[in-house]
């Protein structure tokens, strides 16, 4: 199979990594390539075989090619693929499925990205619970940009570099169309990395999304050394949240059970690896949500989607109490201290989902 994975972040090159290390009798089952728009780091690869600027440490496969620095670039990459990946942060998902919709891709396509996009001035084309102004999920910017491909998402939880090291790890591939899930198990599916198939697209994209704004509110919760009751407080009720949203979107309830909602949750909010917790954390130490995202130096998709979640769930009228909390504490409306004493001052009541 002939893949090529669209951006060269640390989750898209582990993926690339870990599909040009898959065999088949001896040899490599794939021919892949990794393309980058910055034709820096695309020439510091090329030069090293390694990612140092995203995925410091790990080494690239001789087989891997490393492409891009070009629009044309891009356009000669797509040409006899067998699936395409896209790896880039959400905001340029958009872009990217312009790109794909104009040259008549028709390939399986898969997105990595996790969250909402960032609210455009207006939303054509009314997704539930959708109001003018309020982000996507990548699905949703699919049906308004790309309808025409075949596409799907791969989630779950995983950290990139594990699954670069080769450490056991499962995901799930989720799309409406079964060639798309073939061709993600057939693609990365081995020894090392499971491949779990599913059809419920709007489940597993909700689940990666919310479980990055609970991460923070988790590691801000540590941060504050509240203790392990009140963690597993917030993650057992975060999960609540997150399948409150899922379902009123059209998701499926058992979906958040699994890899892509309870899985990914409890990765994300107790990881020491994940950037949404570490930005939790800082919080608590008293850094300001531009502080706590500099000193990251990578994209923590939680801080910039928090409010979209909260307001997709208004608009349904549903209630997040843990996520509004995290939208407080990152505008700088609450301390710690006071996104915790709110929710612990909430009316007693009966535990349901």
């Amino acid at each position: 199979m002939k893949i090529l994975v669209i951006g060269a972040g640390a989750w898209g090159t582990a993926l690339a990594v870990s599909a040009s290390l898959k065999t088949v009798s001896g040899q490599a089952a794939h021919e892949v390539s990794l393309w980058a728009r910055n034709a820096a780091l695309v020439e510091a690869v090329q030069s090293t075989r390694k990612n140092e600027r995203y995925l410091p440490g790990i080494t690239l496969a001789p087989g891997l090619q490393v492409l891009g620095g070009t629009d044309a670039s891009l356009e000669a990459s797509l040409v006899g693929q067998d699936l395409i990946v896209i790896a880039t942060p959400i905001a340029g998902v958009r872009g990217v499925f312009q790109r794909l919709q104009q040259a008549h891709v028709r390939v399986p396509v898969a997105w990595l990205s996790k969250g909402f996009e960032a609210p455009l001035a207006a939303v054509a084309g009314a997704a539930p619970g959708a109001l003018p102004g309020v982000g996507l999920l990548v699905h949703e910017i699919l049906a308004q940009v790309a309808p025409d491909l075949l596409a799907g998402v791969l989630s779950g939880p995983s950290f990139a570099r594990e699954v670069a090291a080769g450490q056991p790890t499962a995901l799930v591939a989720a799309s409406e169309h079964a060639d798309v899930r073939a061709a993600l198990v057939d693609a990365f599916h081995s020894d090392t990395l499971r491949v779990y198939a599913s059809d419920d697209i709007i489940g597993v994209e909700v689940g990666g999304a919310v479980k990055n704004v609970l991460a923070i509110a988790t590691g801000f919760c540590d941060g504050l050394k509240l203790g392990l009751n009140a963690r597993a407080a917030l993650i057992t009720r975060g999960l609540a949240e997150m399948s409150r949203l899922g379902v009123a979107l059209g998701a499926q309830n058992e979906t958040f059970t699994g890899l892509s909602g309870l899985g990914d949750l409890v990765l994300t909010a107790t990881g020491d690896l994940s950037r949404n917790r570490q930005v939790g954390l800082l919080l608590a130490q008293g850094q300001t949500l531009a502080q706590a995202v500099a000193s990251l130096g990578h994209v923590a998709e939680g801080a910039y989607c928090a409010r979209t979640v909260v307001q997709r769930a208004q608009a349904l009228g549903i209630e997040m109490p843990i996520s509004e909390a995290v939208v407080a504490l990152l505008d700088g409306e609450v301390t710690p201290v006071q996104a915790v004493a709110s929710l612990m001052e909430r009316t007693a009541t009966v535990e349901q989902g």
